[in-house]
């Protein structure tokens, strides 16, 4: 009797981009395109079947661990914080698990809670905390080694108006333009893209349909706006999409 193989779905196919020192890049496209898949294969959470990926020289599968050396990983609603412990005595647990000693993390903490304005909060439990003060905790933590690449999934997406503006100010102003940090995310929301990246990957079915720059986009395709040109480049833009 031949054993049955379980069929596998092609997530991500000839995909091949790189991303400048610095440089604000989003991942745009509807649902299943690929772009969580592709940012868990940069963070060695997914090792694809095939392919190469480098975080600055490191291949995410062969030396993965220096790969993580040089970036933070961060994904909207999947904090995985402890409750009961307070904001502090998180991030120094996960100080510990990033391998920092502990004046180093106590030194680290202070400077990320003055930089992401958690000074008030830091020492309450975080069960406390509302969705943007976690969502802030979850960027501290990603944070927290100081890595050269913050990969972002949907960052702002459980966030309100107000707090998704402020939030994107702070990462294009302090993340990017402070610190230099080079920013890889992906969003649905196509005002954040225009406001924080320099240049656009547009996936469908778990490939590249284009990569440039916004103004290009639009030039290419005769469009007035971002929208208009991702349309004509890979059909009309879900319902959800036009809404968020």
């Amino acid at each position: 009797m031949q054993p049955v193989a379980r069929l596998t779905l092609r997530a991500l196919a000839g995909v091949s981009f790189s991303v400048e020192r610095g440089e604000a890049v989003a991942l745009i496209g509807e649902n299943g395109a690929g772009k969580s898949t592709l940012l868990r294969v940069l963070a060695t959470l997914i090792v694809p079947s095939r392919g190469q990926a480098e975080i600055f020289g490191c291949d995410v599968v062969s030396n993965g661990a220096g790969a993580r050396k040089q970036l933070g990983y961060y994904t909207s609603g999947d904090e995985g914080f402890y409750a009961r412990l307070t904001g502090r005595e998180n991030l120094r647990l996960f100080a510990t698990m990033n391998n920092l000693m502990r004046r180093q993390a106590l030194r680290r903490i202070d400077e990320l809670a003055e930089l992401l304005g958690m000074q008030d909060i830091l020492d309450r439990q975080s069960r406390t905390y509302s969705t943007g003060m976690l969502q802030r905790l979850g960027l501290a933590r990603s944070l927290l080694h100081a890595p050269a690449v913050l990969l972002l999934d949907e960052p702002t997406r459980s966030l309100d108006p107000l707090a998704a503006a402020e939030f994107r100010r702070f990462l294009k102003n302090d993340i990017v333009g402070r610190l230099g940090t080079t920013l890889l995310f992906a969003s649905h929301t196509l005002g954040e893209v225009e406001e924080m990246a320099s240049r656009v990957v547009l996936l469908a079915e778990g490939r590249i349909l284009a990569f440039d720059i916004p103004r290009n986009l639009c030039a290419q395709t005769g469009a007035v706006h971002l929208q208009g040109a991702l349309e004509r480049l890979a059909g009309p833009v879900s319902s959800t999409q036009r809404k968020r």
